[in-house]
């Protein structure tokens, strides 16, 4: 009795309670937003205690997953890729469609989005693969497999779709690839896919924006050029190739001239930016209506103040309002109102801004950046590459989620739908966070032993 007393007393005193500290108040100002949120709809109550029980969903997977420990996992990667894949696979067959997302389990009492978990497991079957891989990081060719893998499971989550489910896999990716010691030129390539694959919607629907305002000839001749080649027609695939040909013109050139720039490179580079233009359009499929009409009000905010950029301005205008001190704890009035939509999930932060103003916000964020801090001295201070690997990549999907979520909220971002970890209201994201903050949990309190 007296052995299990004394490794219990070690068990707390090695976990490490800023982590918990931080997750725990993001939970606070949730159930409080959440409520507030919810008031309008005459039945704050139900969404209280519903997000209430996920929370608790949430920590007994935690306390499931600090049980083992998390080494064991190490030698499992390809079946925990296997099983996410599953998972993705599953919900297009099975799933239930809400908000044009066939992305849903519905599990008698609540819906489950298996990508909340699958971006986890993701990160579990990279960081073993890198780890075992070490040696050959900085080879191109050993970044081949682990790409492959990403894009098929970006590709399944597309085929839903849901492109905003997507984003966080790739700051994950270039984050653990970079740690693990991929030279910088590669991860360059992965980033230029990654600017093609969004950046030619993004300049297609700015060409398309700007076409219906500029009156001078000349302008209107270089945006109707520009949409052409990127509205993914007969002009985009005319494109691309001239680029392609010209990229291996250059190469034959240059090499004529006894510059020697491996084969290889020439051809990797037209692989990517044919990859990245497929991309780009099934970029623009998995796009739902709304999302389209976000992304036009983003790259021009007046267009449709009353439509799609309603979100964003009453975000704004919820924000604004709230001053240094605030309304007042549930005594927002666009809120209330009823002004602000997805008021309990997507934008819970201008909820929580205009009740509790600047400083109650700051408190947030504060709670946030402890909670990235914490995750990222737990990656830091691991005993070893895996559980160092485990840990980057979920300090980077926290990081990822609180800059696009906040951002989304004022304005500085596109509105894409990410949720605010531990703060949002849904039972998804919730037991997903519960999971990341278990393998943290895990990951530090296995550095002390031996």
């Amino acid at each position: 009795m007296k052995d299990r007393l004394i490794i219990s007393r070690r068990f707390l005193a090695r976990m490490d309670w800023w982590l918990i500290l931080a997750a725990f108040g993001l939970l606070l100002f949730g159930l409080a937003g959440v409520y507030s949120a919810t008031m309008r709809q005459g039945i704050p109550e139900v969404y209280l205690f519903r997000q209430i029980s996920y929370i608790f969903f949430g920590i007994f997977f935690l306390i499931l997953v600090v049980s083992v420990n998390y080494q064991f996992l190490f030698g499992l990667g390809n079946i925990v890729y296997l099983f996410s894949t599953f998972l993705l696979i599953a919900v297009l067959l099975f799933g239930t469609t809400l908000r044009g997302t066939r992305g849903w389990f519905h599990l008698i009492y609540f819906y489950f989005q298996p990508t909340e978990i699958t971006k986890f497991l993701f990160i579990i079957f990279l960081a073993e693969l890198m780890v075992k891989n070490w040696r050959n990081i900085v080879h191109w060719r050993s970044l081949i497999y682990p790409t492959a893998m990403l894009l098929f499971q970006v590709f399944l989550i597309l085929l839903q779709p849901d492109f905003s489910a997507t984003l966080v896999y790739f700051p994950v990716f270039l984050t653990i690839l970079f740690l693990a010691g991929a030279r910088l030129l590669h991860l360059l390539v992965i980033i230029l896919f990654g600017l093609l694959a969004g950046g030619i919607p993004l300049i297609s629907t700015l060409a398309g924006l700007e076409l219906k305002v500029i009156t001078d000839p000349f302008w209107l001749k270089v945006w109707k050029a520009i949409f052409l080649v990127t509205a993914g027609g007969q002009y985009t695939l005319l494109t691309t190739g001239a680029i392609v040909l010209l990229i291996f013109f250059f190469w034959y050139i240059l090499s004529q001239l006894r510059y020697r720039i491996p084969f290889i490179y020439a051809l990797v580079l037209s692989l990517i930016i044919i990859s990245g233009t497929v991309a780009s359009r099934m970029v623009v499929h998995s796009l739902k209506e709304y999302q389209r009409r976000r992304l036009i009000v983003f790259l021009s905010p007046s267009t449709d103040p009353l439509g799609a950029g309603y979100n964003v301005l009453q975000s704004k205008i919820a924000i604004g309002s709230g001053g240094i001190f605030g309304r007042g704890l549930f005594g927002g009035t666009q809120s209330h109102l009823g002004f602000l939509p997805e008021q309990h999930t997507d934008f819970i932060f201008a909820v929580i801004a205009e009740e509790l103003g600047f400083l109650g916000s700051l408190w947030l964020l504060s709670f946030y950046f402890l909670l990235v801090y914490r995750a990222y001295i737990i990656a830091r201070d691991a005993r070893d590459k895996f559980g160092s690997l485990i840990a980057a990549g979920i300090c980077s999907a926290f990081a990822f989620y609180g800059i696009i979520n906040v951002g989304m909220v004022l304005g500085l971002m596109p509105a894409t739908g990410l949720p605010l970890p531990f703060v949002s209201y849904g039972g998804s994201q919730i037991v997903g966070s519960f999971i990341a903050l278990g393998l943290l949990l895990n990951i530090r309190i296995r550095k002390f032993t031996v």
